[in-house]
């Protein structure tokens, strides 16, 4: 099992955040992506992150959106779409949509609209 799915979701986001601010995008933004991903509002996510949810628990609760698999693309050298393992799938996915929102792709090309 790897050791992110035990790590706390809280003590990645702010990362996202700095990650995705330093790049001119707002916290906002994030946001408007994980509930994309998600399906976890503004308060549900504040509620994951206040209560320390680890990743496989977040994911866990999360209603993945239906168009999630269209998420393609290298994260950390590795394929999303050819991840075997479910949860860790997710988690790069996630990956994903924080580097597209920090290299400025528009909201409608993140969100697969």
């Amino acid at each position: 099992m790897s050791r992110i799915f035990t790590t706390s979701v809280a003590s990645v986001y702010p990362h996202y955040v700095t990650k995705v601010e330093k790049k001119g995008r707002t916290k906002a933004e994030l946001d408007q992506v994980i509930e994309w991903l998600t399906g976890f509002d503004e308060p549900a996510l504040s509620g994951h992150l206040a209560a320390g949810t680890t990743f496989e628990d977040f994911f866990a609760d999360a209603r993945l959106n239906p168009h999630a698999s269209l998420i393609t693309g290298v994260v950390c050298g590795v394929r999303v779409e050819l991840v075997d393992d479910p949860l860790m799938q997710k988690i790069r996915y996630l990956d994903k949509l924080v580097d597209e929102l920090a290299k400025g792709k528009s909201m409608d090309r993140i969100l697969r609209a």
